[in-house]
Parts: structure tokens; C-alpha cells; sequence
């Protein structure tokens, strides 16, 4: 059996040789053939001359492929499925928060039949206030989406052949993996193991870029935000009507008031929030169609060591994988 993983990567030029050397340590002790496919996200630093150097020293069994500019990890993931020639896939970050050791565990459950064999992390270590966020996220998030998401669970897994062919036949360009991963389904096992502290660099994921991964989350996999929308406007109408009939029982009971200026006031103000919520919320799905029917590719290769034509030759319209390979 051939395996192959899959490391997604952004200026990772301080930890890349320790994670090299780890996991090949790791994979040498295992039966069976593999080969380590990294990809470089668009790094500004000296992490394409790293992934050089280490596809030179063993052809055989490294290669990697490098954007034009910075993508995003989806689209690197992506990407590295594509290039993927195993029959089976472990997809891993470059930062060793990752255990390679754990590839030996994930091995052994895939052969007893799971198709995907996914790590979920503890939160041991992290902060009260995120551990509570993230806890809150998932919870509410569970009770939108139509795909089951797990508290702690990544892109940290072992996907079978067949399921890395079914998450490349989804061809969307607005890609929230974590629930394409669990929309496939097949034969899934998950298994807990401790929150690894960062070696080197600093976390590629701000504030700014949580919120937005949470929103690509609610938003990827349900119409039930719209849905929401139309319940309240109906609300709404309802409390409209029923404060319209008020006013009018109370003036034939008691004459005509002095007008309520406040209460216009903060209905005129609340309305109008709740309208630009829903102009905002349809805007989200409007631009992802917008994005959908372009049909841009994923990404844009500018360089690779070489190796199998993608599964996808959309990618470009040739296979970048084999034209633009350095000589």
C-alpha cells in the first residue's frame, strides 16, 4: 500500500526540516511504500528553497508544488489531494501541532475497514475564553448545518482512495472542508489525543480569520440563515399588526395621545437593522454564486518537482504539474 501525506504550507521555513525529519522517521518504521507531498501556499519567506533542497534529496518520495500567490490552506489541501497518488491520504500541517507518531494509530484503524480516521485534539492548554467560543460555536452551529461538525476536530485524518475521490468530485469553489469531509460520510472512526503546542512562528489564524472560517462554515452547508430571515420578517408583520390594532382599540377607547416619537423612533431604527442584516445575509449567498458561476480555478501553479497529472486538469486547462516543472 502506497501512502501519501499531504502537508499544506505557508511560510513554514523555521519548523519545515524538524517536520521533515520526524516524519519520514516515523514512516520508515511502517510496511509499505509512501511519499510526502508538500505545498507551498504562496510563502514569503525561504520555505520554496526548503521543499527544493528535500524534493532533490529524495525524488522518489518527495515532491512538492508551488502557487503563484497565496490561495489559502483550502485551496492548498485541495491541491495536495489532487497530486496525491496513495491509497490512502494523511493530511498534516507543517507546524508539528500534528503528531507524526500518530500516523502509525490512524494506519492500524484504517485497516480495519474506516474510510476516514480523523484526530480530534483536546483543548488542554488553550485558553478558558476560546475553549468556551469554540465549545458555544459548534454547539449552535450543529443545530444550522446539514453535516455533523466535531468540537476539536481538523484536517488532521486518514482518508481512504475512495473517499479522496469523492471530495475531489466536488467541484465548488467555496470550500469549508472540515463539512465536505463529513457530507462524503463512509466508514468514519475519530480518536482523541493532546493539544501539541506550536514549535515555531506564530498561528496564521487571526480573529478576523476565525470569524470568517465560522461564518464559511454556517453559510457552506445550509439555506436555513434565509429561512431565518423570512420567519422574522413574518414576526415582525405579525408584531406590526397586532401593535396597529392596539393603537387603534386604544384611541376609540381614549381619544387620540400625544404621538409616540420614541417608540417610531426605535421601530423606525430597529427595522432598519434587521433589514441590513438580510440584505447582508442574502449578499453572502449572492456572492458565492457569483463566485461559483466564474468558475475560476482553485488555485495557479508556478512551479513543481514533477510527478503524476493531477486528477483535476481544470486546474489551469493543461496539466501545470508536468509543463512547468523545473528543468
Amino acid at each position: 500500500m502506497l501512502l501519501s501525506i499531504v502537508v499544506p504550507c505557508f511560510n513554514e521555513e523555521d519548523v519545515l526540516a524538524r517536520f521533515h525529519d520526524r516524519v519520514t522517521a516515523e514512516l520508515a518504521k511502517m510496511d509499505g511504500e509512501f511519499e510526502i507531498v508538500y505545498v507551498d501556499d504562496g510563502s514569503r519567506d525561504g520555505t520554496l528553497p526548503l521543499l527544493r533542497e528535500l524534493a532533490a534529496r529524495d525524488p522518489r518520495r518527495v515532491r512538492y508544488a508551488s502557487f503563484s500567490r497565496n490561495f489559502g490552506k483550502e485551496a492548498a489541501m485541495l491541491a495536495g489531494l489532487r497530486h496525491a497518488a496513495g491509497d490512502a491520504v494523511v493530511i498534516m500541517d507543517a507546524d508539528l501541532q500534528h503528531p507524526p507518531e500518530l500516523v502509525h494509530r490512524m494506519l492500524a484503524l484504517h485497516a480495519e475497514g474506516y474510510d476516514q480516521v480523523v484526530a480530534r485534539r483536546t483543548r488542554d492548554g488553550d485558553r478558558v475564553t476560546r475553549t468556551l467560543t469554540a465549545r458555544l460555536y459548534y454547539r449552535a452551529i450543529n443545530r444550522l448545518v446539514d453535516v455533523e461538525l466535531v468540537d476539536g476536530v481538523g484536517d488532521f485524518r486518514l482518508l481512504s482512495r475512495r473517499t479522496v475521490d469523492a471530495v475531489l468530485d466536488l467541484g465548488e469553489y467555496n470550500r469549508f472542508s472540515k463539512g465536505l469531509f463529513s457530507w462524503v460520510g463512509f466508514r468514519t472512526t475519530t480518536f482523541a489525543y493532546e493539544n501539541a503546542v506550536r514549535e515555531q512562528g506564530r498561528s496564521k489564524w487571526s480573529f478576523g480569520k476565525l470569524l470568517n472560517y465560522g461564518l464559511d462554515g454556517l453559510l457552506s452547508f445550509n439555506n436555513k440563515p434565509l429561512r431565518a430571515a423570512v420567519h422574522l420578517g413574518l414576526l415582525l408583520l405579525v408584531v406590526a399588526l397586532g401593535y396597529a390594532a392596539w393603537i387603534v382599540a386604544d384611541a376609540l377607547a381614549h381619544g387620540v395621545d400625544t404621538p409616540g416619537y420614541v417608540t417610531l423612533l426605535v421601530a423606525v431604527t430597529a427595522l432598519a437593522g434587521v433589514q441590513m442584516v438580510m440584505v447582508g445575509l442574502i449578499g453572502e449567498y449572492v456572492g458565492r454564486i457569483y463566485y461559483e458561476v466564474k468558475r475560476r480555478p482553485h488555485y495557479l501553479l508556478q512551479e513543481t518537482s514533477g510527478g503524476p497529472e493531477p486528477a483535476d486538469t481544470r486546474v489551469t486547462g493543461e496539466s501545470l504539474w508536468e509543463t512547468v516543472a523545473p528543468k
